[in-house]
């Protein structure tokens, strides 16, 4: 078997690694499955692996805000958050014998590198999981701008947006509220601009149109998915220049 791709950035979001049943905002559990996912993908399909890892089961920056918070303040405590998780799959990677390094936009020397391009690339071209956290170091972004901003600095081939919500991919609609929304499997940048589908936020689908990174949308918290998706299997909803949406 062999991977689609030579490099990706595998974008999760803080949400994907909690438990709403027990609610733990980190299941050991989930961690571990992810992690063991990624490590099976990087060894089995020789591809080289970074992360974009989120901070929502802890924190949004957003949330701060509507309860009155200074935004950028907000921003900060949720890039913080997601130095957390990074941390988190980082344990559960290695203790999968999978090397992992991660590095952070706000310099924390003392748990982190920080984020040096070509350092991120020596690390994946030597066989290491990278794992990119606390968003861009700037406010007023999102970790989705963020995906599209590390994989380009990296030459990422495409990136691999896992969904969290049992949604395993784009639809017209919101398919948990909305019986006739329809799957699509394939769908451009342009049309998910100017439908407001719900994919990433307008500033990284832009960034990923100028720059034709294709992404590529499925449901993360199906075992085995990542693997999929990297194989190129028919699964989730795939987003590029020449697609065509099929609703």
């Amino acid at each position: 078997m062999a991977s689609r791709f030579r490099r990706v950035v595998l974008k999760l979001s803080g949400e994907a690694l909690e438990d709403a049943a027990t609610g733990y905002h980190i299941d050991p559990e989930i961690v571990a499955r992810i992690a063991g996912e990624i490590s099976e993908a990087r060894h089995d399909l020789g591809v080289e692996i970074a992360v974009v890892m989120g901070g929502g089961n802890i924190w949004r920056g957003m949330s701060g805000e509507n309860r009155g918070m200074d935004r950028a303040r907000s921003d900060y405590m949720g890039m913080l958050a997601t130095v957390i998780n990074a941390l988190a799959l980082q344990d559960a990677l290695e203790a999968v014998g999978q090397p992992t390094r991660v590095q952070t936009a706000i310099a924390m020397a003392q748990i982190a590198e920080p984020f040096i391009p070509l350092r991120a690339v020596r690390h994946l071209e030597k066989g290491r999981v990278v794992v990119f956290a606390a968003g861009n170091g700037n406010p007023y972004f999102t970790t989705d701008t963020t995906a599209a901003l590390r994989a380009a600095e990296i030459g990422a081939e495409a990136i691999l947006k896992g969904t969290h919500s049992g949604v395993d991919g784009v639809y017209s609609a919101d398919p948990r509220h909305d019986t006739e929304a329809v799957k699509l499997v394939e769908v451009s940048y342009l049309e998910v601009l100017s439908r407001g589908l719900k994919v990433m936020d307008s500033t990284a689908i832009t960034f990923c149109m100028d720059n034709e990174l294709p992404i590529i949308v499925f449901d993360v918290t199906t075992p085995g998915n990542i693997q999929r998706a990297l194989l190129g299997e028919g699964i989730g909803t795939l987003v590029s220049s020449g697609a065509t949406s099929n609703a």
